[in-house]
Formats: C-alpha cells, sequence, structure tokens
C-alpha cells in the first residue's frame, strides 16, 4: 500500500469491468475500462480513455465511503496499522466486502460474515452490543452519514435469505434519534412515499434500516446512486444545490418519471412539514435494473425532524433560491413549476402531506405517555410540526408573531 500507484479491480456481475488506481504523487485518482461493456455509473458511460478525479474518489465510489462517527473509527484503526489514512485506503479495505452492482477486488482479502440473530438485536440494544457489531463488521461498513451507524448481516428466519441492514444509534448530541427517525419516516410512509423495512429496537436505541438496493425477486443487486453522484460532486458539496435541481435530474434519469416525480415532491413536502433541515444531496438517490429500462428514485431515507436539536436549523439545499421553511403555496408552485405536476396534483398531494403529519402527530402524543424520557425531545418535535400544519411560510409565521406581540403590548 505504501508504493505511489495503487489499484482496485471493479467488478461488474462479477466480472472486471475496469480498474480504479490512485497516483499519490499526483493526487489524482482514474478509472479505466479494461473492457467494453455497461457502465459502471450512469454518469461514466464506457470510453477508452482514463476517467480523472483530482483529490477525491470518483463520487461513484466516494459514496461508500463512511463518515462522522464510523470515519473516526477507520481512522483509528487504519492509522495505526499503517501509519498514515487516505480515501484510496479507506476504500481499499471496504471495498471486497461491498454487496452492490459492482463489487470489487484489492490488496485486502474478502471477509467471511457471521450473521446475527435479528431479535438480539432487537431485544439487546445496549452499547457494548452496538460496539461489536461495528468491530464485526468494519471491513464492510460501505456506509456514510454523520451519526453512529454500522452495517450488519442480519438473519431472521432459518428459511429466509440474510439481509444487509443499516442499524442506527445516537450520542449525547441528538437524544432519542431512533424514534425521532421511526415517526418521520412513518409519516412519509402514511403520504404514500416508498421506503425501507424500518424496525425500532425494544429499548429503544437502535433504528435497523433494511438495504434496498437487492431485488428480491430477480436476485440481483440494482444500480443505486446518489444525487451527489448525479451531479458530479464529491461529499464536501453535499449541501451546495438546490431542490430545483434536484427535480431536474430525477426527471432526466427516470424512465418512469411519473412516478419519479410525484415521490419526490411528496418527500421534499414532507421533508419541509416535518422540518428535515439534512436532506442533502448525499440523501437523495435512484435504483436502476441491469438493463437501465427501469430507473427511478429510490425509497426515502434518513429523515429526522432536525429542528428538535437546532431550533433555528435551515432546509439542506435551496430552494427558490433560498434556504427557508417555505409554506403551502410555495411548495404547490415548486410542485408545478419543477415536478410537472398540475395545480390540482400538487394541491392534493401537499394535502395528503399535511395529513400523514397530522395523524403521526396524533400517535406520537399517545407514544409520548409510554416514553417519559421521549418527552423532552418529543416535545419540541410536536412543536415543529404543529407550526408546519398552519400551511405558513417561516416568513409569514415570524410576521404573525410580531403582530400578536405587538397587539398584546398595545392592550
Amino acid at each position: 500500500m505504501g508504493c505511489s500507484m495503487s489499484v482496485i479491480d471493479v467488478l461488474l456481475q462479477h466480472k472486471k469491468a475496469g480498474e480504479l488506481f490512485y497516483d499519490k504523487s499526483r493526487m489524482e485518482y482514474g478509472f479505466n475500462y479494461t473492457r467494453e461493456c455497461d457502465p459502471i455509473s450512469l454518469t461514466m458511460p464506457y470510453q477508452k480513455s482514463s476517467y480523472i478525479w483530482k483529490h477525491h474518489l470518483h463520487p461513484i465510489f466516494e459514496m461508500n465511503l463512511p463518515e462522522g462517527y464510523l470515519f473516526e473509527v477507520f481512522k483509528n484503526h487504519l492509522q495505526k496499522e499503517f501509519g498514515y489514512i487516505d480515501e484510496f485506503l479507506i476504500f481499499s479495505f471496504i471495498a471486497p466486502n461491498i454487496e452492490s452492482r459492482l463489487n470489487f477486488k484489492s490488496e485486502f482479502d474478502k471477509t467471511a460474515f457471521a450473521a446475527v440473530d435479528l431479535n438480539e438485536v432487537l431485544q439487546n440494544d445496549t452499547e457494548d452490543t452496538f460496539l461489536r457489531l461495528v468491530r464485526v463488521f468494519l471491513s464492510r461498513n460501505a456506509v456514510s452519514g454523520i451519526q453512529p451507524k454500522t452495517l450488519a448481516l442480519i438473519k431472521d428466519k432459518e428459511n429466509l435469505p440474510l439481509k444487509e441492514y443499516i442499524i442506527k444509534t445516537w450520542g449525547e448530541e441528538y437524544p432519542r434519534l431512533a424514534e425521532n427517525e421511526y415517526f418521520c419516516m412513518q409519516a412519509v410512509s402514511k403520504a404514500g412515499v416508498m421506503i425501507p423495512v424500518v424496525r425500532m429496537s425494544e429499548h429503544k436505541k437502535f433504528l435497523l434500516v433494511e438495504k434496498f438496493d437487492f431485488n428480491k425477486k430477480s436476485g440481483e443487486f440494482r444500480g443505486f446512486e446518489e444525487l451527489l453522484v448525479l451531479m458530479g460532486k464529491n461529499r464536501n458539496r453535499k449541501y451546495s444545490g438546490s431542490y430545483e435541481q434536484v427535480a431536474k435530474f430525477v426527471y432526466a434519469v427516470s424512465t418512469d418519471k411519473i412516478f419519479s416525480m410525484e415521490q419526490l415532491f411528496k418527500t421534499i413536502v414532507m421533508c419541509y412539514l416535518l422540518r428535515n433541515g439534512d436532506a442533502h444531496l448525499k440523501n437523495f438517490g435512484v435504483l436502476y435494473d441491469s438493463s437501465f429500462t427501469d430507473i427511478r428514485l429510490a425509497p426515502a431515507y434518513d429523515i429526522v425532524t432536525t429542528t428538535a436539536y437546532i431550533f433555528n436549523d435551515k432546509p439542506a439545499l435551496t430552494m427558490f433560491g433560498k434556504k427557508v421553511w417555505w409554506g403551502k403555496a410555495d411548495l404547490i408552485r415548486f410542485g408545478t413549476e419543477h415536478c410537472y405536476l398540475s395545480p390540482r396534483q400538487a394541491a392534493s398531494m401537499y394535502a395528503l402531506c399535511l395529513q400523514a403529519v397530522s395523524d403521526t402527530l396524533a400517535e406520537l402524543k399517545n407514544y409520548m405517555k409510554l416514553a417519559p424520557d421521549f418527552v423532552p425531545v418529543a416535545t419540541r418535535i410536536l412543536d415543529s410540526w404543529q407550526s408546519s400544519l398552519s400551511g405558513k411560510s417561516q416568513k409569514e409565521l415570524s410576521n404573525e408573531i410580531i403582530r400578536n406581540w405587538r397587539a398584546d403590548k398595545k392592550a
């Protein structure tokens, strides 16, 4: 690993498609196709010349790199072993164990993993269990995101195939995050948006999210690419962009444009209503089959009420040039101008989203009676949701507060 040039074989359908290399002296990452074949990414069709990327891995590879908590784990592990760390070393370490449309061979060996029992994880959601899972599945952890999480192979019943889950927990900075995300995802599902299988552990310490890129009917992995990849951006630019651009790229690549745009519109509306300020370019993606005849928006994922922890949080991307919480009129305008919906369709979908939040709010209130430790965070979630149910924009709500204050002062 100490030589100037390092190489990873990139396999498509288990046949070598090309080579990913890193030239340390030039700080260049490159990819060469070694045979004419289907593209390894929607953004990288076959060509004879190299795809060169300066300073960072190509987005299709970089989207697998760990962030936040997991990055610190990898940094400590690999720096101790090799005395340095860079993106290529991390990717080389995890690449042989990535199970997806693409497979990889590097200087590291593929690891044989023993699956863990679903009930064991759900019932023993302790810090020790999480740390054990991180250690066991460390070299499989091609998963991004800031919060503590790990991939794990889970077995449910003996006769069913193993499933890959992302297991999320939370630290002191974002308490009760599992419950927050669970109820947000339930609300999103009520709005008719596709979501992965989501399970909450017995003591609410873990949220288990089943990976959705495996087609159970065909037994094949579907391609998955984040919007960050489609836009040709690296992860340090995940907050640079607009929801208009997201809609533009999803529409451009989708084969089922009606489905994708309806799903995208409702997802974005729900992110606004739920006050999810972390709906950035890595939190939208597309799925596609091996023939590229079915390309559509992927299920919604990583949706939480961030204003429960950051009171003045803003949307991750701009809409109409601003990062503000728009209300009903502007969201419907976004749907008609950028998601190709009629005013009637957009208004109907907005109403459906509003009802989904209202119904989940009622469920959350009942749940709070059974979970007193969740009440402080849940109260802030409820406050955020109730403010959005008015259908007013952030500016309209602020003006209303000022008017009421002035009226009270005069009285």
